[in-house]
């Protein structure tokens, strides 16, 4: 078995290793026609004009290329800004679909074949290495050293993890014109489920998918016997796979909008956006339902699944966000911080976070319908500022790349807007809560240790008191660690859900129940 992950982990390697190297790869000449074809009908006249100098001149890499096509225009911008005509400045970026048209390399030739060298091999690599783990041990959950780890416990091996993941991010978020080379890679991918080329969102999706369901396995071999966790990485590898990526791609092949049945606002935060709602209004009957389906999910589903279920239903079953921290993230989650200045830095954040995203879909739909003239394009600045510092850089950047800096749920704890909006309903309106039994507690440690969410439960569990924090996703590894059952998962009745007056031992008086 040592063998076969030995192996797994060299192909691994390997795959990782084409990856990273296919968007170095090829060059670079881009042609009149490109421009006509790539660039809207506004625009095309003046950027016909602006890139001519680089019409049939040849670039050897991506940079090279994507240096000229700023140098030229940038150059007609900033004059236009200077003078402050604004009106004929070009906002839009098309420095990705003119990289993608004027690359040449062996990779769009051959696109299949580099597909199998890179991330077949990782993925072949992933599940090799995951499937013997854990062979021939009992069931349960080991203290397997994870704070010896070189990747688990912020070592050498995860920094460089972190590192290459927060690089990925900002050049998938905001340089993908660096790697047209991997979307033409998948490029027949998109083809056949949409109809239509790859995007680096389409990029992302594979790869996003493809983790979770590889390292999906891994979960399955590390909680094995534990029903409660094979259904939950059940779950959220079925929903990522179809709700979030076959379903979105086959409905545009089908000439329907792109949407994920599963996105609720306002962790879809552009769902109320007026290109959005034009879309759906404009989309006749399939449309407007995805419209009114999206609504009933904010004002129906979430607090009445939330009142039975606790936020677990969605944060660890259902979403994408979730289903990555649950899989991929795993590995890191005893490096969350269960510190009392981290818990309040998470309670102000991630209800500013839900502050902005509630006000700016107000401004937002007051502003769509009185016809933009009450903010007219102050809204799109809003969107702009939000995209860019919570959709982009928190969930993004910080929340996947910092996973081996500071645990896997980063994001969920101090940004996402609907798990604040989910946590209000669970701490004050729901059914759901973690019972623990104090007298069977040997203070071992391992539930806190675990906890992604940063709670100290052994705190809790030491007291006999029950845990109900907004915070709590209802993972429940909590209570899989736990050697003497002291921790269970409920959804009874409200009545007793809260312990007013738990035991406390420390330097205030012991109080005792009523």
């Amino acid at each position: 078995m040592k063998k076969i992950q030995i192996i797994g982990l060299v192909f691994f390697l390997v795959g990782l290793l084409v990856f990273t190297m296919i968007p170095f790869l090829g060059n670079y000449q881009l042609e009149k026609e490109m421009v006509e074809r790539e660039t809207k009908s506004i625009h095309q006249e003046k950027m016909l004009e602006i890139l001519a100098p680089m019409y049939g001149e040849p670039y050897s890499s991506n940079f090279s290329f994507i240096s000229a096509y700023n140098s030229h225009f940038n150059t007609y911008n900033d004059q236009l800004k200077s003078e402050q005509k604004w009106d004929e400045v070009i906002w839009d970026d098309y420095s990705f679909p003119l990289a993608k048209a004027s690359h040449q390399s062996p990779v769009r030739e051959s696109p299949y074949l580099f597909l199998l060298l890179s991330i077949g091999l990782v993925v072949l690599g992933g599940v090799m290495y995951v499937l013997p783990k854990h062979q021939g041990e009992p069931d349960g959950i080991k203290n397997n050293g994870i704070y010896h780890s070189a990747m688990k416990n912020r070592g050498w091996v995860g920094m460089l993890t972190g590192t290459y993941l927060i690089l990925f991010y900002i050049l998938l978020y905001w340089f993908p014109a660096y790697l047209v080379g991997l979307v033409w890679m998948v490029d027949p991918l998109s083809q056949i489920l949409s109809g239509n080329p790859a995007s680096q969102w389409f990029l992302y999706g594979l790869i996003y998918t493809l983790a979770i369901l590889v390292m999906g396995v891994r979960m399955f071999r590390k909680y094995k016997g534990n029903r409660y966790q094979q259904l939950r990485t059940t779950s959220v590898m079925f929903f990522q796979t179809s709700f979030a990526f076959l379903i979105p791609e086959i409905l545009v092949l089908l000439n329907q909008p792109y949407y994920d049945f599963k996105n609720i606002w306002p962790l879809d935060y552009d769902f109320f956006y007026d290109y959005q709602i034009s879309t759906f209004l404009s989309s006749g009957g399939v449309g407007l339902f995805m419209l009114i389906w999206g609504i009933i999910l904010i004002i129906v589903a979430v607090p009445l699944f939330t009142y039975f279920y606790g936020k677990r239903w969605y944060c660890s079953w259902v979403c994408g966000c979730g289903g990555l921290a649950e899989t991929v993230g795993d590995p890191y989650r005893q490096l969350s911080d269960k510190s009392l200045k981290s818990w309040k830095i998470e309670r102000y954040l991630v209800h500013s976070v839900l502050v902005l995203a509630v006000v700016m879909t107000v401004l937002t739909i007051a502003n769509y319908f009185s016809g933009f003239s009450f903010l007219g394009n102050v809204t799109n600045q809003l969107h702009s500022f939000y995209g860019f510092a919570i959709g982009s850089a928190f969930a993004g950047v910080v929340g996947t790349g910092f996973y081996p800096f500071m645990g896997n749920r980063v994001w969920c704890r101090f940004g996402c807007p609907l798990a604040a909006y989910l946590g209000i309903v669970q701490r004050f309106k729901s059914r759901f809560r973690i019972t623990t039994n104090g007298g069977q507690c040997i203070s071992c440690g391992n539930c806190s240790t675990y906890c992604e969410m940063g709670i100290d439960v052994r705190w809790y569990a030491q007291r006999g008191q029950n845990i109900v924090r907004s915070s709590c996703v209802g993972c429940g590894v909590c209570s899989a660690v736990c050697p003497r059952g002291v921790l269970k998962l409920e959804n009874e009745s409200e009545e007793g859900r809260i312990n007013d007056l738990p035991i406390i031992i420390g330097n205030d008086s012991i109080k005792l129940n009523a």
